[in-house]
């Protein structure tokens, strides 16, 4: 891998005013930051192991991407390979394909090979798939996949199925404690091993101490104007273990989702693929549908080719939007199958029954993240990551649709177990920090936010070029280092701090990477395909 340094960015320092030295400090064998499926599955798994285990989250435990996610679980079981010819084999080379030459084999084959464990992981804690009751599980197929492999929960509230299952899991277990609106801060270190985290809850800060430390805590997709993202994601642990001297593989890899709605003053609905697998259809302004023009899959295309053939047909016509026409499979199929969309976009006066739905592409899913391996291992001792704060290299350079509820399932799992194995409580640190003054200036971080997030979206989005990064990494490098140093004491102003860096992550990283590939479109792309990964690494020098 290439390693290189981000130069010219402040490190954040946190620790601002607060005395640490009278607080009560919790304890844990294992500390689990994020309340996802990845963080919950890897809390489950410690405590099943006999760890005593803490899972904070910055919200409320069952906030989270997880909860939001429509489509469902990509998973080969053996009942799929008998009746329906589906292979491991055939999910493997539809992932390797979507992640077009950078997924990592070995990683990709381990958390493949294990979904039939993981789906039972989940039964197994009361999770319900549709069609069970029957005997027969219902599959639909997505974009990228051959076969239909994708099972789904109360027809498109799959997330909030896996998410009401583990979250009573986790309640009912009597060696998990939760701590919820605890928002973590950074990492701590005692002789080069991560021994937990500091974080802030109701306006104290406290440490958190533990032999072991899961993150967990998502992505950070709230960094561009247009997302299907909630606004937690504001990529708090990626930032944490960049401070920490974590490696940051393939930041620039941000997959744009397809299709969410695109009304002026809605929120960005995600509009699910498994919607294009019932055969929804893509269509232009002119009423045409264009995707037999982009790709042999036509609708079903990977996510970074439908994605770039909406902006494409966007500039053609001159419109702001495409169409997604579902009016063909009926209102009763429309409101069974997706309940969540039917209804959400009854809301603003769109009957998908009759009426084509406006989309466009939105952020929705970073495929880079901590460099990590299937067991969560990272580049520090002490510290694990799993979930989509997490790059095992399973997606490569764009994620093969509904394999990151699997990949979080699977890898918080195996997290939570080598946790579990390094475990034991760490022993009593001390808790040492500067203290540097405020910034006199009160700053209004709600605008800086909407600035940071329209820059990113301008100039960093799904079309990039070197003049266009080469302005934001300037603007980010001032915010750093004079706006933003008034913005630190309270969680707005550390998702601003966090933001920040993570932009910065990924610019450094997109404008390093001159070739486009996959989800990552670079207009003035040079050569050929960089068939290789880009780790960032923290300057020892700014800590």
């Amino acid at each position: 891998m290439d390693c290189l340094h981000l130069p010219g960015i402040p490190s954040p320092r946190y620790l601002i005013g607060f005395d640490l030295r009278r607080k009560p400090h919790l304890e844990a064998d294992v500390l689990v930051l994020g309340s996802g499926i990845a963080g919950l599955s890897a809390a489950l798994a410690a405590a099943e192991s006999g760890c005593e285990v803490l899972l904070l989250t910055k919200g409320e435990l069952p906030e989270s991407n997880t909860r939001y996610a429509q489509g469902g679980v990509a998973a080969v079981l053996e009942a799929h390979e008998r009746d329906l010819g589906d292979s491991i084999q055939a999910h493997f080379e539809d992932t390797l394909a979507a992640g077009a030459g950078l997924c990592a084999v070995a990683e990709t084959q381990t958390i493949l090979a294990d979904s039939p464990q993981a789906i039972e992981f989940l039964r197994r804690y009361g999770c319900r798939f549709d069609g069970e009751a029957q005997g027969q599980v219902d599959l639909t197929r997505e974009g990228g996949h051959r076969f239909r492999r994708i099972l789904h929960a109360h027809g498109d509230q799959t997330g909030a199925e896996v998410v009401r299952a583990l979250t009573a899991a986790v309640m009912d277990h009597p060696a998990i404690t939760v701590r919820e609106h605890a928002f973590a801060l950074d990492l701590l270190d005692r002789g080069g091993k991560v021994c937990g985290a500091l974080y802030e809850r109701r306006g104290e800060v406290y440490g958190a101490l533990a032999g072991a430390t899961i993150l967990t805590t998502g992505g950070c997709g709230r960094i561009w104007r247009e997302t299907s993202n909630p606004p937690i994601a504001t990529g708090d642990g990626l930032a944490m273990a960049y401070r920490a001297g974590a490696g940051i593989a393939d930041a620039e890899f941000m997959q744009f989702h397809p299709t969410a709605l695109y009304v002026a003053g809605a929120p960005r609905l995600l509009i699910t693929e498994a919607m294009r697998g019932e055969g929804a259809i893509l269509k232009n302004h002119d009423g045409q549908a264009f995707m037999a023009n982009y790709h042999e899959q036509k609708d079903l295309a990977p996510r970074d080719v439908v994605s770039r053939a909406i902006i494409a047909e966007i500039a053609r016509t001159r419109f702001s939007h495409v169409w997604l026409d579902a009016t063909h499979l009926g209102g009763d199929f429309l409101r069974q199958r997706f309940p969540t969309i039917f209804q959400g976009l009854a809301e603003f006066g769109i009957d998908i029954a009759k009426e084509w739905i406006p989309v466009h592409p939105s952020a929705h899913y970073h495929c880079g993240g901590i460099l990590a391996g299937v067991d969560g291992d990272t580049t520090l001792p002490g510290l694990l990551a799993a979930g989509e704060v997490a790059c095992t290299g399973l997606h490569g350079a764009n994620r093969l649709a509904s394999n990151s509820i699997l990949e979080g399932l699977v890898c918080g799992r195996r997290a939570g177990l080598r946790a579990a194995a390094e475990g034991g409580f760490a022993g009593r640190v001390r808790i040492d920090h500067p203290h540097y003054p405020l910034a006199s200036r009160q700053l209004d971080i709600q605008d800086l936010m909407r600035s940071l997030r329209a820059l990113m979206w301008r100039q960093v989005g799904l079309a990039r070029d070197d003049e266009g990064i080469a302005t934001a990494q300037r603007t980010l490098r001032f915010w750093s280092e004079h706006q933003a140093r008034g913005a630190l004491d309270g969680p707005a102003g550390w998702e601003l701090q966090n933001m920040i860096t993570i932009a910065s992550l990924i610019s450094q990283s997109a404008r390093e990477r001159r070739a486009s590939v996959g989800t990552h479109l670079r207009r003035d792309s040079e050569g050929d395909i960089e068939l290789r990964h880009i780790t960032l690494t923290r300057p020892a020098e700014t800590w």
